[in-house]
């Protein structure tokens, strides 16, 4: 009688694991409305919890958008990181964003509003690239009808520009009342030098953004369904 070794849901991606269980589905593009691919995968990220990577690509108008959501419940309580970037290994420190994570950089007055973007694995330096790349995508037509508008821009991309050169140290906070935002500790489990992690017990106004109501609280006419929450 043969037995099969049972892998756990969520595992690590290592080397011993080359090929991981990915489940791939067919799914509608909201681009263009024909059928693309979704790959989900299921996998553990170290020191922080079991999480869900979505990954969607259409091959007939190429549009692709990645998503994470955690493997549990919301957190009973919110987070906040506060991270001193002071050497180029800070930029590459992982960072798990969720749909509700705040990010701000007080040094050059950059903020990121909760649920203005989708969530996602990324590091330091990557939520730099990826506010570079937003504001810089329209800058050829914004030169030719609006000159003003475009030179403040350039001006501010070359502050978060001199942040990915690290010309000074700054400072990079992220605030998730989901509680489910991360920051690698490259020196885990020992405590990390330049990172602090703030729980808070979330207000009643917060509850309700997340869907959680009390027994004697109405849910509202449209409740967020907390299952189908996203958290990358």
């Amino acid at each position: 009688m043969c037995s099969t070794e049972q892998k756990p849901l969520f595992r690590d991606l290592t080397a011993e694991d080359p090929e991981p269980e990915v489940t791939e589905i067919e799914s509608l593009c909201i681009n263009c409305y024909k059928n693309g691919s979704t790959r989900i995968l299921l996998t553990r990220i170290p020191h922080y919890k079991n999480v869900v990577i979505m990954s969607f690509s259409c091959e007939s108008c190429g549009y692709e958008n990645n998503e994470i959501q955690p493997g549990g419940a919301i957190a009973e309580l919110g987070v906040r990181w506060k991270l001193r970037v002071e050497a180029p290994a800070d930029l590459n420190r992982q960072v798990v964003k969720s749909d509700f994570t705040s990010v701000r950089i007080p040094e050059v007055d950059f903020e990121i509003s909760a649920q203005s973007q989708k969530g996602e694995v990324t590091t330091v330096e990557g939520v730099i690239s990826r506010a570079v790349a937003g504001l810089t995508q329209d800058q050829v037509a914004r030169r030719a009808e609006h000159p003003e508008a475009a030179e403040k821009i350039d001006a501010f991309v070359e502050n978060l520009q001199g942040l990915r050169a690290l010309d000074t140290p700054w400072t990079l906070l992220l605030e998730d009342i989901s509680g489910n935002c991360f920051i690698e500790n490259p020196e885990a489990p020992k405590k990390d030098p330049r990172a602090e992690r703030t729980d808070f017990k979330r207000s009643k106004e917060q509850d309700h953004i997340l869907g959680i109501y009390t027994h004697e609280e109405p849910c509202g006419d449209s409740p967020v369904d907390v299952s189908h929450q996203t958290a990358i």
